[in-house]
């Protein structure tokens, strides 16, 4: 596949100061070409095939993130308590290398948001934004849910996807993470496995891009992972928007990749911390989930409307675990400054 052109003007993101550790990871092989925008090149209702290439516009000057906790930031706190995430910080990236005079970000996501809730509240406002790049990542706490059958979850998330492809440039869709070292959940792993092909052939089908977190080995790592092991840390968000830049093309930064060292716990101290686990994080979202209720309940998103990055935006207030508020960088300071009051309500923490 032709190399995607690369824009060679880099510059702040309007408001934003540059967060430690949002460059990106070195990477080798040709990047895939985008379409940057409904307004570029008509609409026909086809896809390209595998395989071709869409000549890319010299960037991307808006971005709709959709999504449940993942999108949202939930795990990647700052100490202040503002969520920030990988699509912020994928955002942020993205407003650097913008074409334009500014960059534009929406991001609807709300956590506990099941794939049905995000398309009925979610999806229909990427056809008001018509933006350059809009992301998807949709299906996992239904993949959760007991019973659920990732062929059907499939079914209703590519009907999404081609709504998504009619709306906006480029769409940027995920697989699931490799839950083999997580107990408990590594039973589920034939099922995200499954959900996973599907993610693939959609994105084959309507022509996605592809943030593969399934062969993503550095979050397998427990630094990774928020307490609840449900969420990503800050770490965690970091590496996640490091791939999406890179499967989308933008320039590379010289820091080499984060190698974490192995940790080793001994037999009796991980059974312990797992049941731990299992008690205080795990077992309270199953009740949750089998008595109908998530801890999105009567959230709104944080940033609901496609505006200005350095725009200032209700945000949430969450009490960070010790990890991430050591870790999580002040990229929302600018917009923090300036925001009004949060109008979003809720439990703080959860899936």
């Amino acid at each position: 596949m032709r190399e995607a052109t690369r824009p060679s003007t880099a510059r702040s993101a309007p408001g934003l100061s540059e967060a430690p550790g949002l460059s990106e990871a070195p990477a080798t092989g040709p990047r895939p070409a985008l379409a940057t925008g409904p307004h570029t090149a008509p609409r026909t209702g086809s896809h390209p095939a595998p395989g071709s290439v869409r000549r890319p516009e010299p960037g991307i000057s808006s971005y709709a993130a959709l999504g449940d906790s993942f999108t949202e930031g939930v795990g990647d706190e700052t100490p202040g308590g503002d969520v920030v995430g990988w699509a912020d910080r994928l955002a942020d990236r993205l407003a650097r290398h913008c074409p334009g005079p500014e960059f534009r970000y929406a991001n609807l996501a709300v956590r506990g948001k099941m794939l049905d809730a995000i398309v009925e509240e979610q999806v229909p406002r990427v056809r008001e934004f018509a933006p350059d790049l809009v992301s998807l990542c949709a299906g996992g706490n239904d993949i959760l849910h007991p019973g659920s059958c990732p062929d059907d979850i499939a079914v209703r998330l590519e009907a999404a996807v081609a709504e998504l492809a009619g709306a906006a440039g480029t769409v940027l869709v995920f697989t699931g993470f490799d839950p083999r070292d997580t107990p408990v959940l590594r039973r589920l792993r034939g099922k995200i496995a499954v959900y996973t092909a599907h993610v693939r052939a959609i994105a084959d089908r309507h022509g996605c891009v592809v943030v593969d977190l399934w062969s993503l080995r550095v979050i397998q790592h427990p630094r990774a992972w928020s307490e609840d092991r449900l969420h990503l840390s800050s770490e965690g968000h970091e590496q996640v928007a490091r791939r999406a830049a890179d499967v989308l093309g933008l320039p590379l930064q010289p820091e080499p990749a984060v190698v974490w060292a192995p940790e080793f716990r001994p037999w009796a101290a991980g059974q312990l911390q797992d049941l731990r686990w299992f008690r205080a994080h795990l077992l309270p979202w199953v009740a949750r989930r089998l008595r109908g209720q998530s801890a999105g309940d009567g959230m709104s998103p944080k940033r609901p409307d496609l505006a200005p990055l350095a725009q200032a935006a209700p945000l949430v207030r969450a009490a960070p675990s010790a990890r991430s508020a050591q870790a999580a960088p002040p990229i929302q300071a600018a917009r923090s400054a300036q925001a009004a009051p949060s109008a979003r309500s809720g439990r703080a923490t959860a899936p």
